[in-house]
């Protein structure tokens, strides 16, 4: 009878918010709050998962395939993704998750569980094999978001994976890139406020695909690529001034991820280039894409007056999570964010899935 223990990081979207599902650079870095599942072999033949962070519990046989009873039943997903890929289990495993990332917050915590599951799953598999960090993001990503029809893009599962700060290309295909620099410490704030992700990423990714569609079918050569804010401005009327506002803040976000990119290959990072980056990101996120909140830029305005470099919401947005570049006084800049009503969380840099023990 096997046991094993996995853990899996969440992440904060340093440069790129709202672009990995429109095939646009992203920058992700994976922070030091993890999810553990540790877990062995045991003679019936159920799947049995402990869940006490939330007080629950999952239960189920070893069927096949395994039908859905939730929505996002990603214990289940993650079980059937495997089998198709060719994995078989005879045994039943019971369970145990432990968190420390914030729940629907923006930080990724079930795109980390889902990696620390089909990890798990793996090993303790008739196969007994271990996953790669790859292999894990690209199992996880179908269970999440394939699955169900999610949607999310693929950043979260390849940074959580993959640890480190990544520069991820998803055009014309799949490029990761570890960059190289270390720049200590971030100050995470959760606001308490629940996210509204799959209305937020609908209302934003359709809208940005729409007109993208619509622009490529008028102007031979038009792609969010290459297409710099006076594309934008030139069309005039043919766009509305909420739609050209989307799809300026859009524009602008993929060129400052890869101003981002630039600096952080770099192993010395100037704090105050690195932070002022993250402001102007957070200002198009908030009046162009209009994703922030009243708390969230309050929090953020606090912890820049503690000493903060510069900041950003995280995630989808509509609430969950802010962050702070702080690497100087990151205590005085969380005090500063529970003033002002978050839960603060002084992160670093940290490493992808890994193995705790078996």
């Amino acid at each position: 009878m096997a046991t094993a223990r996995f853990s899996t990081p969440g992440r904060v979207c340093l440069f790129g918010e709202h672009q990995d599902y429109l095939h646009l650079p992203v920058v992700p870095c994976a922070i030091s709050l993890r999810i553990t599942v540790d877990a062995a072999h045991q003679r019936e033949r159920m799947i049995s998962i402990a869940l006490p962070d939330i007080g629950s519990r999952e239960e189920f046989p070893l069927a096949e395939p395994l039908s859905y009873r939730h929505e996002r039943d990603y214990l289940r997903s993650g079980l059937n993704v495997l089998r198709r890929h060719g994995f078989s289990f005879d045994r039943g495993i019971r369970a145990t998750v432990y968190s420390e990332i914030p729940i629907n917050a923006g930080t990724s915590s079930s795109s980390a569980l889902l990696v620390t599951w089909v990890a798990l799953l793996g090993c303790l598999s008739d196969q007994a094999r271990r996953l790669s960090p790859e292999e894990c993001a690209r199992y996880a990503h179908e269970a999440e978001v394939l699955e169900f029809g999610e949607p999310g893009g693929q950043m979260d599962h390849y940074s959580t994976a993959l640890g480190g700060i990544l520069a991820i290309e998803f055009a014309p295909a799949l490029r990761l890139e570890q960059l190289s620099a270390s720049p200590g410490t971030f100050v995470l704030g959760n606001s308490g406020e629940p996210k509204d992700t799959t209305g937020i990423l609908s209302r934003v990714k359709n809208r940005v695909l729409h007109l993208t569609r619509m622009l490529e079918q008028r102007h031979t050569g038009f792609s969010l690529h290459t297409a710099t804010e006076s594309t934008i401005a030139d069309l005039g009327a043919e766009l509305s001034a909420d739609d050209a506002s989307l799809l300026e803040g859009t524009i602008r976000n993929r060129q400052l991820t890869h101003e981002a990119r630039q600096l952080l290959g770099s192993a010395s990072v100037d704090y105050r280039a690195l932070g002022a980056l993250l402001d102007e990101h957070h200002a198009v996120l908030r009046d162009r894409l209009r994703i922030s909140t009243p708390k969230i830029d309050r929090m953020l305005d606090a912890a820049r007056a503690a000493g903060a470099y510069g900041g950003k919401i995280n995630g989808s947005g509509g609430g969950g999570c802010m962050f702070v570049y702080a690497p100087d006084d990151p205590e005085s800049v969380g005090r500063a964010i529970a003033g002002a009503g978050g839960e603060a969380y002084v992160v670093s840099m940290t490493d992808g899935v890994r193995l705790e023990s078996s």
